[in-house]
């Protein structure tokens, strides 16, 4: 147990540091930041990104097995897919209104427990995360190249969800479902509050 509690808190701090470094290579005038570090920043500088990647790897986490990697898998490839149609002229008129119930859902999904078939939650995480690779590459930065920003959206995003399956590990099976459902409900309101803003 106080092995667990020592791997996620230096996964917070990890991802904490990855957060403040794009505000540290801003903080120089003259230079561009790099298409990577503003791929990096994109997943950790909203709320809405970042309660939805956590909450898929807390989700992943609570459903174990081979869910446990194919549902954050399944986000990320498909997040790439959305960022590649963007970056080809693709939109969708609802892109930030599907990230806001993304938020909304996947708190859901956790604080109730939801459990399905791997591939329905495959379908469900992919499905939302279409909107999140939409809206990065809509935001891309002009002076990034879509490579190296996609990469550092794709690292950031592998490391949210590694945080929140990690803290979905943490402590007995009591206090990792208690936290999880807990988390998930928190994580659902404050997608409502988006929504609603």
């Amino acid at each position: 147990m106080r092995t667990s509690f020592v791997v996620a808190v230096t996964a917070v701090t990890a991802v904490t540091a990855v957060a403040l470094l794009p505000g540290a290579a801003l903080a120089h005038t003259g230079h561009e930041v790099s298409g990577f570090v503003s791929g990096l920043a994109h997943p950790v500088g909203g709320a809405d990104h970042l309660l939805a990647m956590l909450a898929v790897g807390l989700w992943a986490a609570r459903l174990g097995g081979c869910a446990l990697w194919l549902v954050p898998l399944t986000f990320v490839t498909t997040m790439v897919l959305g960022n590649a149609l963007a970056l080809s002229g693709v939109s969708l008129a609802l892109t930030e209104q599907g990230i806001g119930v993304s938020v909304v859902v996947l708190g859901l999904l956790l604080a109730c427990a939801a459990r399905f078939a791997t591939p329905v939650c495959m379908a469900i995480a992919g499905g939302f995360a279409l909107f999140h690779g939409l809206a990065h590459g809509a935001e891309m930065p002009l002076t990034a190249t879509g490579f190296t920003y996609a990469a550092g959206f794709t690292l950031a995003t592998l490391g949210l969800h590694l945080l929140g399956m990690l803290l979905g590990k943490v402590g007995d099976e009591a206090r990792a479902r208690l936290f999880s459902r807990v988390t998930g409900g928190a994580i659902a309101l404050t997608g409502v509050a988006l929504l609603a803003a």
